[in-house]
């Protein structure tokens, strides 16, 4: 029984050390640029306090120099003693070595710390950078196994059921006023296909309509007009620089920008393609649930190549 207790109590305490460990390693970037930063903080105060002993060092510099020059200009006393020119020099180099040793050894914990403040900020950039590869790597993985699934329910029920599947569009009947031919109005019910929304399709999809964007307009043809325009922009621009990131294009269409804007996107490269090559906007007209009714709008689903931080060609 006292056995059991141990071997439970050794198992608590390992346990409760993995996790800690895998705390601190999941931490470390953290970790080391706040002890860089206390380490630079730390360093600028020793620099500081050495400072104030630099004086000393450079007051007795100075002393042992002026004792040299003042006994090599002192012809007789150089004849008598046998001391020339060359001993002046030599005993010179000799003082300002021993006042490079003695600063050197004064500023030597100052330039350390520091040292050690940079190395810890230089790893976290670096551990940061490993795991944003391994991000866009895992996500290139994810985002492949993904589209080919989609291409193979394109291939056997179709485009329709593949964009109702993604969008959850179903059929619900809604209560309409509608006026008929003798100008009376009165109440029928329409089946309409509806989506209740975009949590389940792409989180780069966005709708355009009133109430996300300044530039609806309620002539259906002036919106296509108009997204078909800022999509051939969009590539114009694409083409010219390079890379476009998805934020860009939420902003010329009067969208809210979003996280994940700032790092997806598209690359161009005509020889070398890693995408695409192109935006496409994906418009769809659509009709998207509202307590008790509907509205009418336009899904925008672009073809971002994923993260391009990494993938941006010099």
């Amino acid at each position: 029984m006292i056995d059991m207790k141990k071997a439970e109590i050794i198992n608590t305490v390992v346990r409760n050390f993995n996790k800690g460990k895998f705390q601190m390693v999941k931490h470390s970037p953290e970790i080391l640029v706040v002890s860089g930063i206390i380490g630079a903080v730390a360093g600028a105060v020793v620099a500081c306090k050495a400072t104030t002993k630099l004086g000393d060092i450079l007051d007795d510099t100075r002393e042992q120099l002026d004792v040299i020059r003042a006994f090599s200009a002192d012809e007789e006393r150089c004849e008598k003693h046998d001391y020339t020119q060359e001993d002046s020099k030599k005993d010179i180099t000799i003082v300002y070595a021993k006042s490079g040793v003695k600063i050197a050894k004064l500023y030597a914990p100052a330039v350390i710390i520091g040292g050690l403040s940079i190395a810890g900020i230089l790893a976290s950039n670096n551990i940061l950078r490993k795991r944003n590869v391994a991000l866009a790597a895992a996500y290139a993985t994810i985002d492949k196994g993904f589209k080919e699934y989609r291409n193979r329910v394109v291939d056997r029920f179709g485009k329709e059921v593949d964009h109702e599947l993604r969008y959850n569009i179903k059929a619900k009947k809604f209560e309409e006023t509608v006026v008929d031919e003798k100008g009376k109005e009165k109440k029928v019910t329409n089946t309409v296909k509806v989506s209740e929304g975009l949590n389940e399709g792409s989180d780069y999809a966005r709708l355009f309509s009133k109430e996300t964007t300044l530039a609806w307009n309620e002539n259906h043809d002036y919106n296509m007009m108009f997204l078909k325009c800022q999509q051939k922009y969009a590539n114009d621009r694409l083409v010219a620089t390079g890379h476009l990131f998805l934020n860009d294009v939420y902003k010329e269409l009067g969208l809210a920008t979003t996280k994940a804007g700032q790092i997806v996107g598209w690359t161009y490269d005509d020889k070398n393609p890693t995408g695409d090559n192109f935006v496409d906007f994906g418009l769809f007209q659509e009709n998207f649930e509202k307590v008790g009714s509907y509205t009418k709008s336009i899904l925008l689903d672009f073809n971002v190549d994923g993260p391009i931080l990494n993938t941006m060609t010099d």
